[in-house]
């Protein structure tokens, strides 16, 4: 019985960032807030780059609660999506050529989603991280938190509830 030598790491990490653009690429409104994400290993970074349309109050000014919501919404989901699919990145499933069609995927449905806005998000770049509390095969909760100069000063933190795809779902 011959061992299987292990992929080079260099086409693990362009699998998985391949993976991670198609999950991003797949939601239309992340350009538009122009939220990145950061990979290091398993664990994921949500970034959202100072942009003037991002201004709720030109007074303050500080950034508007809907892109702060859905910039912790984005997060929470991609995470999930990002569980969801590991199986599916790690075969290269989730790959396709620059000349094909991506496959659909399915996302989680939002139930709810509860945010406390704890200060003012200022006029700079902001990120924020969702940890999984509970992944089941219907339903999964997240808590995500929300800082922009120093992680320990939160702006906001986010709890939700999700209802997972099937899959068994075509």
């Amino acid at each position: 019985m011959s061992l299987q030598s292990p992929e080079p790491l260099h086409v693990v990490k362009q699998r998985r960032d391949a993976a991670l653009k198609s999950l991003v690429d797949s939601i239309p409104y992340v350009q538009f807030l122009g939220i990145e994400f950061d990979r290091h290993g398993d664990e994921l970074t949500a970034v959202m780059r100072y942009r003037d349309h991002l201004i709720g109050n030109p007074a303050l000014p500080a950034l508007h609660g809907g892109a702060t919501a859905a910039f912790m919404e984005t997060a929470a989901l991609i995470e999930l999506a990002w569980r969801f699919f590991w199986e599916d990145i790690e075969k290269g499933a989730l790959n396709v050529p620059d000349d094909a069609k991506p496959p659909v995927l399915k996302f989680p449905k939002t139930i709810d989603f509860n945010i406390d806005y704890l200060r003012s998000g200022l006029p700079r770049d902001a990120y924020a991280r969702a940890r999984i509390n509970r992944f089941g095969r219907r339903y999964a909760s997240v808590h995500v938190e929300a800082w922009q100069d120093h992680k320990e000063r939160l702006f906001a933190q986010a709890t939700g509830h999700f209802l997972m795809p099937s899959r068994d779902d075509g």
